[in-house]
């Protein structure tokens, strides 16, 4: 007799109205969606709820163990990966059936999976964009202690963020945490999985094409990881400045704060011929203007998206009375938020297609603001770029 068994998270549906007695598979349910989806080994089902839509995939017990506690531990370190919402066994099932267990997990709104930018032989104008963000999401896991294990283009969800793209994490079954870090020989095996699985992903999009394999990509996962050691080694480099040049410290701060990593620590001793101070900083998450952001308004956004929101919202307090003290600040960025965000977001909402990312699409407006204000040579106000925008077919981010 199979007993299932659900242990679901607050917050989120109960899921009971679905049947957990057959695989999903075979659910006929009338909460099912069809929605994109990248290529997996496992059976991934979508439902929707009135608090969301969310994944359902089907593995065996140990793998969905791993799965459950490595999506929990990388919630609980800010790490970028879908939330875990619930956990399914299947009493009187086998453990290493494929259906003995399921992992629920909250659907990234949204996102595509990489085949859709998929543009001829290669990725088109996002290309760079999409292994820039694969690169930095590879980096963000391996500072926070994350060797992945299946490093491939298919566990991943893309985000168009500002100006970029942002990858998110959706499938970590063979990942495992390192509390003192990773070796360099680890971070190197997973670069390895990864190069021979973005190849072997590459050589079957070729061939579903119809393309012979001398026409596949199959040297981008060879880009990725060489932008992944570019990216490596800005962050972890260390530097060498005079007893009088402590400023350059907090130049280095800023410039990795750019790059939207938190600095957690930040190590000085003097050189051996005391003439010289090595400092070396220790990175974190890749969150920075988005928790600076979510700390003054509330909102929750991707990195380049907060980096774009935080620059109106700048320029709004350096025109406020009082937007320079911190009370200042704080009570100016409740004004924006009420005054300027919110009904710019409302009028933005309404020129827009239904399924478009608000965030985003306000982002895309204030681009097209700068682009005209630097145009004209002059601020030309929310009204008339507004106006421009709209009237222009709501462009984005102009990709060369």
């Amino acid at each position: 007799m199979i007993k299932p068994s659900l242990n679901v998270r607050a917050g989120h549906p109960d899921f009971l109205d679905l049947d957990w007695e057959s695989s999903i598979r075979d659910w006929t349910h009338p909460r099912l969606m069809d929605l994109p989806k990248g290529i997996s080994r496992h059976e991934v089902r979508f439902v929707g709820y009135d608090e969301g839509i969310y994944a359902i995939k089907e593995l065996p017990r140990q793998p969905a163990t791993s799965e459950w506690d490595n999506l929990r531990w990388l919630e609980s370190v800010g790490g970028p990966a879908v939330i875990g919402t619930g956990y399914v066994v299947r009493e009187g099932v086998d453990p290493s059936e494929e259906w003995s267990t399921a992992v629920i997990t909250k659907y990234l709104d949204h996102s595509f999976s990489y085949r859709e930018l998929l543009q001829g032989p290669g990725f088109g104008k996002r290309r760079n964009q999409m292994l820039d963000a694969f690169a930095a999401l590879l980096t963000e896991l391996h500072i926070l202690g994350l060797y992945w294990g299946d490093c491939s283009l298919s566990n991943v969800l893309y985000r168009y963020d500002a100006d970029a793209i942002a990858a998110t994490l959706v499938d970590t079954e063979t990942a495992e945490v390192h509390a003192d870090g990773l070796s360099p020989g680890q971070r190197e095996m997973d670069l390895e999985v990864m190069i021979s699985n973005v190849a072997g992903g590459m050589a079957d999009i070729a061939s579903a094409a119809g393309r012979d394999i001398d026409q596949a990509d199959l040297n981008l996962g060879e880009d990725i990881a060489d932008r992944y050691r570019g990216l490596w080694a800005e962050l972890h480099r260390e530097e060498s400045i005079g007893p009088n040049e402590r400023y350059l410290i907090t130049e280095r701060i800023r410039a990795l704060n750019e790059l939207g990593f938190e600095v957690d620590d930040l190590s000085i001793e003097t050189s051996d011929d005391g003439d010289r101070l090595r400092f070396n900083l220790r990175v974190g998450s890749r969150r920075f203007h988005r928790n600076r952001l979510q700390e003054l308004t509330g909102l929750w956004t991707s990195e380049k998206q907060a980096r774009s929101i935080l620059g109106d919202l700048h320029y709004y307090l350096a025109h406020q009375v009082d937007g320079d003290s911190a009370t200042g600040k704080a009570v100016g960025a409740i004004r924006w938020r009420v005054g300027v965000f919110e009904p710019w977001l409302e009028r933005i909402r309404e020129v827009s297609p239904g399924d478009a990312d608000p965030l985003q699409v306000f982002c895309d407006f204030l681009h097209h603001r700068f682009v005209m204000s630097r145009a004209a040579g002059f601020d030309v106000g929310n009204n008339a770029a507004f106006d421009d925008w709209a009237k222009s077919g709501r462009p984005g981010y102009d990709l060369e």
